[in-house]
């Protein structure tokens, strides 16, 4: 009750960053009822359906990931004066971020179990692609006209707020040190030591792509469905994406040491230093972004390669939403990253930094962070398609 009526009073832009989750969870439930539906229109072929059900892990997390993001940056999940006074501390409020998020989350699946309903034609409407004959989303890869399983429906829908809560209850959970509790990750300045794992698993994955890619001259269908995809490859390049992720913490702290390398200026070392501190904050969601722009562009390179193939309709959804989902978390993890720094940057303006030079410094970072984050997705992205497509 205390979520709802947060949720109600709240500043419009934090209910605009509910509803994205929300939008999001509704795009994750469509392509898990999509797939319960194929199975059940297509009963023989139970390793297909289970593959496509698998595949829509990566829009779960994807999910999971913008939920955290949004939580993080909530401002009712943060413990206020006179909350512990009146019962609300920093476990009550971790577990308040996490019933708001399956609520909204709950709201997302339920839109999606309309719609989905709606164009299988079981709530009295008739189902797509039945009165034009071709739609983007045909009647038969619903299974319309097929009973379906509810309480495998229900269960399975049902996944996606339990993931997101979960996820958020245990990313904002309070440390405990030394007796004291505290939500808030202290900003520290020490490399992280995800940097060899992240390049070792990635270097780990793109030789076993290679490894156990198709001939010469054999494509890996990634344009179009991406159950026949050899299990190697798709394994070889999920491991090279993990590294990513790991990797992007340190790769964000080596950004901040390159802006102060040599005889840096006020500016260059202002930038450099704010990008060590954050890079905790920062990397991890940059990590996912490359990672995910890094297949994009592969398949991308792919499905040039093939185009008989064209990309189905769930692809291009489930693309859609993991794309949408770690393009707004890392926009959130930057907003947070400037919400912590807020202090930092009114005493820099008290002690007479222009707002010009503070721009200035956002672009250098900005700027840095493309310089070594994008030449390297790049390079992951050209090595794991080479031997595909040569």
């Amino acid at each position: 009750m205390l979520a709802l009526r947060l949720a109600r009073g709240t500043h419009p832009l934090v209910l605009l960053r509910r509803l994205l989750v929300t939008a999001a969870a509704a795009g994750t439930g469509f392509l898990v009822l999509a797939a319960l539906g194929h199975a059940a229109a297509h009963p023989a072929t139970a390793g297909d359906s289970l593959a496509r059900l698998l595949w829509c892990t990566a829009p779960l997390a994807a999910t999971a990931q913008l939920a955290v993001s949004m939580a993080r940056t909530d401002p009712a999940a943060r413990l206020q004066r006179g909350m512990a006074a009146a019962g609300l501390g920093p476990f009550r409020l971790t577990l308040l971020a996490a019933t708001s998020t399956a609520l909204f989350c709950a709201l997302g699946v339920l839109l999606s179990l309309v719609v989905f309903l709606a164009l299988r034609g079981d709530l009295g409407t008739a189902a797509s692609g039945t009165a034009t004959g071709s739609r983007a989303i045909d009647s038969g890869l619903l299974g319309a006209g097929h009973p379906l399983p509810w309480i495998g429906a229900l269960m399975l829908i049902s996944v996606i707020p339990l993931t997101a809560a979960v996820a958020t209850a245990f990313s904002l959970r309070p440390r405990t040190e030394a007796g004291a509790v505290d939500t808030d990750t202290p900003s520290t300045t020490e490399a992280p030591s995800g940097l060899p794992w992240g390049v070792a698993l990635a270097a780990a994955g793109l030789a076993i792509e290679a490894y156990t890619s198709p001939a010469a001259g054999e494509l890996l269908p990634l344009s179009g469905r991406l159950i026949g995809s050899p299990p190697g490859v798709l394994a070889g390049w999920a491991l090279a994406a993990i590294g990513l992720v790991l990797a992007g913490p340190g790769l964000v702290y080596l950004s901040g040491q390159l802006l102060c390398a040599g005889r840096p200026g006020a500016l260059r070392l202002l930038s450099g230093r704010v990008l060590q501190e954050e890079s905790h904050r920062l990397g991890r969601p940059l990590g996912v972004l490359c990672a995910v722009a890094s297949g994009v562009y592969a398949a991308g390179v792919l499905h040039q390669a093939a185009p008989s193939r064209p990309l189905g309709p769930f692809t291009a959804i489930g693309a859609a939403v993991v794309l949408a989902c770690v393009t707004v978390s890392a926009l959130s993890s930057a907003l947070e990253s400037r919400a912590a720094r807020a202090r930092s940057t009114a005493t820099l303006r008290r002690l007479g930094a222009s707002a010009f030079v503070l721009h200035r410094a956002t672009a250098l970072r900005a700027t840095a962070l493309v310089l070594v984050l994008g030449p390297l997705t790049w390079t992951v992205a050209e090595m794991a398609t080479l031997p595909l497509v040569h």
